[in-house]
């Protein structure tokens, strides 16, 4: 299987550990993983009106992933933009808008191409599972329904033993650049969201996008509380056999 990356702009800067371990997934799956060079989704663009920005972005997409097999995304919010906006962009071209929904249908978001396509196989040697929890990020919740895939994947990784939040489906308070407009809502959700993961003795919380688990692991910093954060492709990638 010919696989390209998008590695989306947050996993680029900020934190590449995710495609790497994404990559180790991937060729453990038996994909051919190919990174070509690559820009925005366009998301931030579309979410502030600038439509003409997130169209010549969308574009690009489309040219440089056109090519491939499939196209994986470890990022809720970034494949919904692209599976679930993206067509709308092309609206007056409708061959064009054509095009653009046939790579959609051949994109997925990292935990349902480990799910729906390819998996690979997990070393069950570990012999500690970590207690931990996940965060369910609104975007590749309510667009993509993304919740059972990566809970699937982490149970038969045998790496952690997941509690259930009372509030695992509540925003974490990010939301782009919703967080700097209202910067009191933002932090009082992350803070409702760490109280519970007090509650519930969590030493780690998982999720599927880093904008959201950048948000939580700021505020969790803040307050020097003893929680790791992953995102669930780093916590597979460790129990692959021979992963680094």
């Amino acid at each position: 299987m010919k696989v390209a990356l998008f590695s989306t702009c947050i996993v680029d800067t900020l934190k590449p550990e995710i495609g790497f371990a994404t990559l180790t997934l991937l060729e453990a799956a038996g994909c051919e993983v190919s990174v070509p060079t690559q820009s925005c989704c366009g998301q931030a663009n579309f979410n502030n009106g600038d439509t003409k920005g997130a169209r010549a972005l969308a574009l690009q997409w489309l040219k440089v992933f056109e090519a491939y097999e499939y196209v994986v995304i470890p990022s809720g919010s970034c494949a919904a933009m692209l599976k679930i906006h993206g067509p709308s962009l092309f609206s007056d071209d409708e061959a064009l808008q054509l095009r653009f929904k046939a790579l959609t249908q051949r994109s997925y978001e990292l935990s349902a191409f480990l799910s729906e396509i390819a998996c690979p196989v997990f070393e069950q040697e570990i012999s500690t599972a970590t207690p931990a929890s996940y965060h369910d990020s609104c975007s590749g919740l309510r667009d993509l329904y993304i919740k059972a895939q990566p809970r699937a994947l982490l149970a038969a990784s045998n790496t952690v033993e997941l509690t259930e939040l009372s509030n695992a489906e509540a925003c974490c308070g990010f939301g782009g650049t919703f967080c700097v407009k209202h910067p009191e809502i933002s932090c009082r959700l992350a803070d409702d969201k760490i109280a519970t993961l007090e509650a519930a003795d969590t030493r780690m919380l998982i999720g599927g996008d880093w904008g959201c688990l950048m948000h939580l692991k700021g505020r969790i910093d803040a307050l020097n509380k003893p929680i790791d954060v992953k995102h669930f492709s780093e916590v597979l990638a460790s129990a692959i056999k021979g992963a680094h």
